[in-house]
């Protein structure tokens, strides 16, 4: 079992975090290239299990929000993070004893591991979502009681808001316009815990099969083996994402894509380069909804990535483009996002989806 995170395996967690980001989360080479610079700095995070957590601890949320497509632009600092936990810390008047991300998401899954760096904290090795999504209110956190509030956000220019709401919901609306305004693009903190709340609310062990997955993506010593294939085969290795297929492969042949209202939204169609057949993908921020030929194939809570066809990278939304040669690979979600109460905050009709959610072994043996 991994219990640290460092320069050796720091882009293992970039790689297999990007994928599980679902499309979304903010681009993992930016984030690694943070992370390079905090571990070298300030050296290695130790990786901690929330069974590991006092039940007095404090854990903190450490997170990006905002358009992915301006993160590319719009760089984050250790110190941009710092100003929105010091002010939750400072409002509640309690220091983090661990960090934690909000999703197992590209850029979200990197800065929570360079501001431990920086703090010299623990890194909870789980988070809210087991995969990315575009809203607060979508976490396992939410659906467990933990309130979002109150939540700080912080811009690059020293400005930061503290936004204290009854839901999580009502949080998500304040804080979208307000992200807006102040860039597209904050740091953030949020779902203040006790360790006792945590081992309750938190997604476990998805630091952990991140960097599992990165490995055995990266890992090129098997040549009997793509990338691809090994990416599938440390998917059905595990427990949560077990159910994993390759959906389609093909060539990206139109994208459109609209940032607003502080999200990226759009569709993108994929044509076979031998014989038949086309898939589509809608996506906020994450890919939602994949059909292949009009049939559905996958739909959230369960994920959706797109990868390279060489490299089994996952290619987040904001760098689809026309011709990019793609696999695309769908995989079950973790099994609290798919209880009754979750999948009213993180199903399909959340999402303005006319779909009802079909667990995605069901929809691939009916093809």
């Amino acid at each position: 079992m991994t219990t640290e995170i460092t320069l050796d395996n720091i882009e293992d967690l970039a790689i297999g975090s990007a994928f599980l980001g679902t499309g979304g989360g903010g681009d993992p080479y930016l984030g690694m290239l943070l992370c390079r610079e905090a571990l070298t700095k300030y050296g290695p995070v130790k990786l901690v299990s929330v069974d590991d957590l006092a039940d007095a601890d404090n854990v903190f949320v450490a997170a990006a929000i905002g358009a992915p497509t301006v993160m590319i632009e719009k760089l984050f600092s250790v110190e941009d993070q710092h100003y929105a936990v010091n002010l939750l810390e400072q409002y509640l008047g309690r220091s983090a004893n661990a960090i934690i991300s909000a999703e197992i998401g590209g850029c979200n899954s990197m800065m929570p591991v360079a501001y431990a760096a920086m703090r010299g904290l623990p890194l909870v090795d789980g988070d809210g979502m087991g995969r990315a999504f575009p809203e607060l209110q979508m976490t396992a956190m939410a659906v467990n009681g933990i309130s979002v509030a109150p939540m700080t956000l912080a811009d690059e220019h020293g400005n930061s808001l503290l936004i204290q709401t009854k839901d999580a919901k009502k949080a998500e609306r304040l804080a979208r316009p307000v992200v807006a305004e102040m860039g597209a693009s904050l740091c953030m903190s949020c779902y203040p815990m006790t360790g006792t709340e945590a081992r309750t609310g938190v997604v476990r062990d998805t630091i952990s099969a991140a960097l599992s997955i990165g490995k055995a993506v990266r890992n090129s010593g098997d040549n009997a083996s793509s990338a691809i294939e090994r990416l599938v085969g440390a998917l059905q290795g595990h427990n949560y994402y077990r159910d994993a297929y390759r959906l389609f492969d093909g060539k990206i042949t139109e994208i459109e894509r609209n940032t607003s209202k502080g999200w990226v939204t759009g569709r993108c169609m994929i044509s076979a380069l031998f014989g038949q057949g086309e898939a589509e993908l809608i996506f906020r921020n994450e890919n939602l909804v994949m059909y292949v030929d009009g049939q559905l194939r996958c739909v959230v809570p369960d994920l959706i990535t797109v990868v390279d066809q060489e490299t089994g990278h996952a290619i987040p939304t904001e760098r689809l483009a026309y011709g990019q040669r793609v696999a695309v690979i769908g995989c079950s979600a973790p099994p609290p996002l798919k209880t009754e109460a979750a999948l009213k905050v993180m199903g399909p009709q959340e999402f303005g989806l006319g779909e009802t959610y079909v667990p995605i072994r069901q929809l691939m043996e009916k093809h």
